[in-house]
């Protein structure tokens, strides 16, 4: 079974560019949460330092059988990355107004990893023209599929 949580805001809040796949250090119980889909990636970013990346701020709920009382579910935790990838992601960091937040954690091969994107952030401006691009899409989609179904009731 495989299960993937998307960070939908992402693409909202930021211009996602290269994707990055990292490994991510767990404890027992918050591996058994990830795989039944119980991570929040909202508000949660990568951070750089001594050599190495973590995920802040990536809520995974607490096993409900396993409760471990002394373990905090918006703690730090290590991504498995090459010092390449990080060397190259610190160079960016410091060169551009960006970061890299996490998109999606699935599982595969019985492993749980984490999807990184370079964002930009956006501006409000940018915000509202996507919203705007959205509902144009969805309007003109919404006049196909009814000029398609008025034309196979006419053909009938």
């Amino acid at each position: 079974m495989a299960s993937s949580v998307l960070n939908k805001k992402a693409s909202y809040n930021y211009f996602l560019k290269d994707h990055l796949e990292a490994g991510i250090v767990l404890t027992g119980g918050e591996v058994k949460s990830a795989r039944a889909g119980s991570v929040t990636l909202e508000d949660s970013y990568v951070r750089i330092g001594n050599g190495e990346a973590f995920l802040v701020n990536c809520y995974i709920a607490p096993y409900k059988y396993g409760f471990d009382p002394s373990s905090d579910p918006r703690r730090e935790r290590k991504l498995l990355l090459k010092t390449e990838e990080i060397e190259r992601m610190t160079v960016q960091l410091a060169s551009k107004n960006l970061t890299f937040v996490p998109t999606k954690v699935y599982t595969t091969h019985n492993l749980i990893k984490v999807e990184i994107a370079q964002a930009i952030p956006k501006k409000k401006t940018d915000k509202r023209d996507d919203l705007k691009k959205k509902a144009v899409a969805r309007e003109t989609e919404e006049f196909l599929r009814k000029d398609k179904i008025n034309a196979r009731k006419a053909k009938d």
